[in-house]
Parts: C-alpha cells; sequence; structure tokens
C-alpha cells in the first residue's frame, strides 16, 4: 500500500498482511538457506550471535558451543555438527542481529532506518518441518516479518497489553498471555516465500512451520515512543531547584495524608518547569541516542586509511552510506554530530561541509568556499573521522 496509507492506517495500529502476488519481488536477495549454511559454517559466528530454541524453551549454549581450535583462544564458538543434530531434533535456529553480520541485511537494516527514523535489528528464524519455535508471546518493538522459504502458519491474538514498553516484557504477564492464546485468533495465516507481515508492539503471535524447513525475516523495529520523551524531559528539568530541593525531616513518604502536600507542591513546580522547556535544548539530548541507534554502511579501515594517506585535490568522496548526522552551525564554525562523535571545523568550511553531507560525489579541488590546501585538509579528516568514503571510479 501507498506509504501516506500505511503512516496512518496501519503503522502501531493493527497487523497488515501483504502476499507475494502484491508486491515487486521476494526477499531471497536478502537471505536464502544457503545463506543460512554459510553462517552457521563458515562465519566463525559465536554468542550471541544464535540462539536455539525447542518446545518454546531456549537451548543451553553449552550444548551447541565449543572452542575455536588450534590458536583461536574461544570457547563459545558456534559448533556446526551440534546445530545440525539438534536442528534435525526439532530445534529452531536464530541467527540475531543480521544486521551487522551479514552484508545483504547490513544495507537493507541501515535504509529502513532511515526511511522509518527508528532503529532497526534484524533476526532470521529457522525452523523445522511441523515445529514451533516459542510460544505465543509479544514483543516490545513493532516487527515487520518477511518469509524468505518454506510455509509458516501464524496465530495472531489481540494485545493484553498496550504499547509495551521495553521493561515491560511478556514473561511479566505470562497467565494473560497463555489466556489470550487459547482464544479464537485475531487472524490465521499461512505465509509463503515472498508473503510480508507487519506487527505492532504487543501484538501476540506464534508461528508454526509446515511441510519442510521455514525460514523468515524479523525486521525488529525499535520505535521512540513519548514515554522517552518524558524520560528526557524528567532529566533535563532537574536543574530546577524547587525540584531538587530536600523534603523537611521527619517527612513520612509512606502515609498519604503526610505526602499529599509534597505532592501538590512537586507537580505545580515540575508544571512550571516543563512550559519553559526549549524544545533545542531537548532535541540536544536526544541527538546521541538517535544517530547512534543504527551504525552507518561498513568502511574497509585498510582501503580508508590508504585514503587518508594519499588524498590530493583529485580525491572523489562521498558520505558515509547509512550516516545518521545533524549539522550545527554558529557564527565561529560548523559541527556536524554523528552519534559518538562530534567534528567542529571553521565556519569558513561550511559550504564544503553541506556538499559533502548532500550525498553529492565530489572531489576535493570541487569543495565550494575552500582552496585547495585547505579542501584536501578537510577531506582527509573527514576520511580519517569515517564520514566520508573514497567514491567509487567515475
Amino acid at each position: 500500500m501507498p506509504v501516506g496509507e500505511f503512516a496512518e492506517r496501519v503503522w502501531a495500529r493493527v497487523p497488515s498482511l501483504s502476499s507475494a502476488a502484491d508486491l515487486p519481488r521476494d526477499f531471497t536477495d536478502l537471505l536464502d538457506l544457503a545463506d543460512v549454511d554459510r553462517l552457521l559454517s563458515e562465519q566463525g559466528l559465536r554468542t550471541p550471535f544464535l540462539r536455539l530454541a525447542k518446545d518454546g524453551q531456549v537451548v543451553p549454549e553449552w550444548r551447541w558451543t565449543g572452542g575455536g581450535g588450534v590458536g583461536a583462544g574461544i570457547a563459545d564458538q558456534v559448533r556446526d555438527d551440534r546445530v545440525a543434530e539438534l536442528f534435525a531434533d526439532g530445534a529452531t535456529v536464530v541467527l540475531q542481529a543480521l544486521h551487522r553480520t551479514h552484508a545483504p541485511l547490513v544495507r537493507f537494516a541501515a535504509d529502513l532506518a532511515a526511511d522509518l527514523g527508528h532503529p532497526v535489528q534484524v533476526n532470521a528464524y529457522v525452523t523445522p518441518p511441523q515445529n514451533q519455535g516459542f510460544a505465543s508471546h509479544y514483543d516490545v518493538h513493532d516487527v515487520f516479518v518477511l518469509q524468505v522459504a518454506g510455509e509458516k502458519r501464524w496465530r495472531l491474538h489481540a494485545p493484553v497489553v498496550t504499547d509495551p514498553l521495553r521493561d515491560d516484557p511478556w514473561t511479566d504477564h505470562r497467565a494473560d498471555v497463555e489466556a489470550r492464546a487459547a482464544e479464537a485468533p485475531y487472524l490465521e495465516a499461512v505465509l509463503r516465500p515472498g508473503d510480508a507481515l507487519y506487527l505492532p508492539r504487543g501484538w501476540l503471535h506464534a508461528a508454526t512451520a509446515l511441510g519442510d524447513v521455514s525460514a523468515h525475516l524479523t525486521v525488529g523495529v525499535h520505535v521512540r515512543t513519548r514515554a522517552a520523551l518524558v524520560e528526557e524531559l524528567a532529566r533535563l528539568v532537574l536543574d530546577d531547584p524547587a525540584l531538587r530541593s530536600t523534603l523537611p525531616l521527619g517527612t513520612d513518604l509512606t502515609a498519604p495524608d503526610a505526602l499529599a502536600p509534597h505532592l501538590d507542591a512537586t507537580v505545580d513546580a515540575l508544571v512550571s518547569r516543563l512550559r519553559t522547556v526549549d524544545p533545542a535544548a531537548l532535541a540536544d539530548r536526544l541527538t546521541g541516542p538517535v544517530l547512534s541507534g543504527n551504525r552507518p554502511a561498513p568502511l574497509a579501515p585498510l582501503a580508508q586509511a590508504a585514503a587518508v594517506r594519499t588524498t590530493d585535490a583529485a580525491t572523489r568522496v562521498r558520505l558515509r552510506p547509512g550516516l545518521r548526522h545533524v549539522l550545527r552551525e554558529d557564527t565561529d564554525e560548523v559541527v556536524v554530530v554523528t552519534g559518538d562523535r562530534r567534528l567542529a571545523v571553521p565556519a569558513r568550511a561550511g559550504d564544503a561541509v553541506r556538499t559533502l553531507l548532500s550525498g553529492a560525489t565530489v572531489s576535493a579541488a570541487g569543495l565550494p568556499g575552500l582552496g585547495v590546501d585547505d579542501a584536501v585538509d578537510l577531506v582527509r579528516r573527514l576520511l580519517r573521522d569515517g564520514l566520508v568514503v573514497p567514491a567509487p571510479p567515475a
């Protein structure tokens, strides 16, 4: 459906199922079963990049990990032979954080996070025939399910907790979840390769493989909420003396009558201070967490270092793909904020920096507002800090 319709009618509200016939292509460019075998056998994965589950319970790590061999000094590397044995015995394989370990999903997650404005993670669930990996549960983040192989029957039930936060896991409501899961489902559907399912946080779900090995990607969207704003506002307003003051000696906070006047005074002071909060101050506090939610596209350390050493006027660079950034400007300097870094340059370099942040591919000599020597120094500095990367040949 159009993005606007999805945002207005579906996002954070109700599940939505899209069949492969309604979508432009399947998801095998992101992951297939051959990729799964390579990840399990050739990538040298360690915990926590893998989980196994059977009959709704997590399989202990010691059953499928071991030493890395001579010279490795690793005790928790994935043992492909043990994984094969457990999978044949009905265990579901969960490949975690594929947005960090599998190149197609690294790019996909970075692009999707930029589109959504919320951080994204990607796991894969590979289930043996006729098996269910996990009992009915809910997630505290939104989810896109992308079926990549086989078939899986999904059962969805309405939430028992509306819009659960990160510290409100389903295990805290186990009895309610089990009771709701015993009711008639809100939706029951079989997902086949190329089908996609969207689930807002809190919606109960369980999936069972049918007929053959089934694999799907779970794209977890760690949505930012108004509760996050409340948390930062609480930290921001604690500079108010009325909120920092000590309660009177002998105050009994366990007695409602004794607490009431202090509560009233605290609420009054809090409301008064909140009305004076500068949105710019709040945005500054949120900048780091927002920009660091997803890492940018990988860069090649050796090639990057070589580019730093050989930069000249003809060196062509571009913004590192997926790099989230904010540009702060004043009369003396411009500052590029990228989550964990702040790069300050003189204000006269502002046009050059803005050109690079626009995503344009440009040579050092082509940067506006700077002489060649200053432009080369700027490019070299941005390469060293990982804000730009060498552009591919024209």
